[in-house]
């Protein structure tokens, strides 16, 4: 590198020489970790479609899901959209009619098809799809190595759609599991000869909480990767509560179920008792009453009830009525980040490829299962932190148009990859929805 001065070049000075090359080799390493990790989470979303058939490909059945092929569509389209036609000069879309098709909800992009309609596209053939899928990811690897000078803004949407693929993971399982649920047939998504059960390691326990003033969310000035949803990092004064140091159990909501739980008013509020009787709710959404014992139905086909696994696929209304039952309440999400620093990082994830919530283990010092195993209800509304800035452009409408009416969950679960859990993550969903892989979690105002 040369400075030019009015007397001619001079060579730099080798300490900043040093720097310089040292900075640029960084970001070689950053551009080559990001890419690779691009081409890994787009692996890992084709390999959970490996166990179906090109007939499940197209199929949705509600109006909550989607077909399995849209979503390798979709998570493309993402890259295609906000990463390739900004950046990759006179790129050529792959096909063109694919813009609003696969378009999910971005109204400022175009004109999405309408979510229920999703499942009439026979065409594009899967095949093609996965066409579409490769042509999209040569561009990206093309796009990293013309743009250095760029990679800073490339590198935030690059990891911004890499995160959102993974959620489309987590979402690709729900559907199927949706999906194959309403089938007559209650097919299988896996095959597992014996699912082992283990009995608890101790009995629930109550865990103290004094009065305190915690910080929760993940401040704008931090570099690592987090929804813009989690920032920014605010002050919450929290009063002395108790939370319970394990998810409520399929055997503990059976009591609920067969104290009239579902019939007594008491416990429900006004909306979530019209749900219930408008819906005729009578039990968890994937639990089958037959000849007066429960089954489960799972990715791996019907199992009769587990009742030491941990409840799952509830309402916010099955929960808060279930709160109500037992005369303690859902957890703030603020309580819940503080008491989920008790505890390390770690639990049932995608990764471990076991899609179903296991029973509590021994491996926990105050709460068990609340990383992984299934996301939990919160009391709080989903609405924006302090301080709270949306992406910019189009990409505006990624998560801040969504914060009315619904309620947050935090934890994770065992279909949600363990490379895109915080304990920051804000997971929301309306109070009536429960295909999500969800559970509950009690606490008590301390007296």
């Amino acid at each position: 590198m040369f400075y030019f001065l009015l007397d001619g070049p001079v060579i730099a000075p080798r300490r900043l020489v040093k720097g310089i090359v040292m900075q640029f080799v960084a970001e070689m390493n950053h551009q080559k970790r990001l890419i690779d990790q691009f081409l890994e989470v787009r692996h890992k979303t084709e390999l959970l479609c490996g166990p179906l058939t090109l007939e499940d490909m197209v199929v949705s059945t509600s109006q909550d899901t989607s077909p399995p092929k849209w979503h390798l569509a979709h998570t493309t389209w993402f890259f295609e959209n906000f990463l390739l036609k900004p950046f990759q000069k006179n790129y050529q879309p792959f096909n063109t009619l694919y813009s609003n098709i696969f378009n999910s909800y971005y109204l400022a992009v175009n004109t999405p098809l309408e979510k229920s309609k999703r499942s009439f596209l026979s065409r594009p053939t899967s095949q093609e799809i996965i066409n579409y899928r490769r042509h999209v990811e040569r561009e990206v690897q093309t796009l990293a190595h013309l743009n250095l000078e760029a990679w800073e803004e490339i590198s935030q949407i690059l990891e911004l759609g890499i995160s959102h693929e993974e959620q489309h993971q987590e979402l690709l399982l729900m559907d199927i599991k949706q999906n194959f649920f309403n089938n007559p047939l209650h097919p299988h998504y896996e095959s597992r000869q014996h699912l082992e059960t283990f009995s608890e390691y101790s009995a629930q326990e109550w865990i103290d909480f004094d009065e305190c003033l915690v910080e929760i969310g993940v401040s704008h000035t931090e570099k690592k990767f987090a929804y813009d949803n989690e920032k920014d990092r605010h002050k919450v004064w929290i009063e002395p509560f108790l939370l319970s140091s394990h998810l409520v159990t399929n055997g503990d909501y059976l009591n609920f179920i067969h104290d009239g739980g579902y019939r007594r008013r008491e416990f429900w509020s006004a909306e979530g008792f019209h749900w219930v009787n408008e819906n005729n709710i009578k039990r968890p959404l994937y639990w089958i009453e037959r000849d007066g014992e429960y089954w489960e139905f799972s990715l791996y086909g019907e199992n009769p009830l587990n009742l030491e696994s941990p409840v799952s696929h509830v309402s916010f209304y099955e929960a808060q009525a279930y709160a109500s039952y037992m005369k303690s309440r859902l957890p703030t999400e603020a309580e819940w980040e503080l008491a989920s620093q008790r505890e390390p990082l770690a639990g049932q994830f995608l990764e471990d490829e076991f899609y179903l919530p296991d029973v509590a283990q021994e491996n926990y010092q105050f709460f068990s299962q609340i990383h992984g195993s299934l996301w939990e209800w919160t009391s709080s509304s989903y609405a924006p932190y302090p301080r709270f800035h949306p992406y910019p452009g189009d990409m505006s409408e990624y998560n801040s148009k969504f914060m009315n009416q619904q309620y947050v969950l935090r934890g994770g679960s065992c279909i949600t990859p363990q490379s895109h859990y915080r304990r920051t993550y804000r997971n929301y969903y309306y109070p009536q929805m429960r295909w999500q892989f969800c559970g509950i979690r009690l606490a008590k105002d301390k007296l």
